[in-house]
């Protein structure tokens, strides 16, 4: 009698240490819009927050080694804020014929992005991490996604940009909008990884914690 009481309370105290760890809220270690668009279709509440992190590349870093070590890093920047929390920690480049760009910032440097990328695969290179802050477990991978651009004239660049000024976005252009129709074709499992975010995979992680998603 008492060993099955005493298994019946071992059995509720670890489902209800599950549960506490189901319910851990969630952060979203960026103060990307693209990366909060995507995070919202979970459909499960977050907090956004900057982590502030120094994303120089080290020397002889491959795009692969970098953007795991920025995604963790973000994760781990916000880990004393939020100390009870999944934290969510991603970062992006974009890769081809082996030189990274990343986000252009003015028109002119976007217009020598996408010609470079003109007639070429471009391959993004995703970093994604997701901490327990809590607990310290931490689990990370690097999602790739490769398009292949058409042959595109400096007058249809322009126009692109003109048009939808991805000056902040890795590689000149935003595949959700007017992007798309630069592309001959795409190569990948998680297209949503070309905006920021590999959804796919992040709900994989999410489940590694308890998290039942949908």
């Amino acid at each position: 009698m008492h060993t099955t009481e005493h298994v019946g309370l071992f059995d509720y105290e670890k489902k209800a240490r599950l549960a506490a760890r189901k319910q851990l809220p969630l952060v979203l270690a960026s103060s990307s819009v693209y990366r909060q668009e995507l995070l919202q279709r979970i459909q499960i509440p977050f907090t956004a927050a900057s982590p502030n992190i120094d994303e120089t590349a080290h020397e002889d870093e491959t795009p692969i080694q970098l953007v795991q070590r920025l995604a963790v890093a973000k994760a781990r920047a916000l880990q004393t804020q939020f100390p009870e929390h999944f934290i969510i920690g991603s970062d992006q480049v974009a890769v081809c014929t082996g030189q990274i760009f990343g986000k252009p910032g003015t028109v002119e440097a976007a217009v020598k992005q996408l010609q470079h990328c003109s007639g070429r695969a471009v391959t993004f290179y995703t970093g994604l991490a997701l901490l327990n802050s809590a607990t310290d477990e931490l689990h990370a991978l690097t999602e790739p996604y490769t398009v292949y651009f058409r042959d595109l004239n400096e007058a249809q660049i322009r126009r692109y940009i003109e048009k939808e000024q991805p000056l902040n976005c890795a590689g000149s252009f935003k595949s959700e909008g007017l992007g798309i129709t630069l592309f001959r074709r795409m190569k990948g499992d998680d297209p949503n990884s070309l905006i920021g975010l590999p959804l796919i995979r992040l709900v994989e992680l999410l489940e590694r914690f308890g998290v039942e998603i949908p």
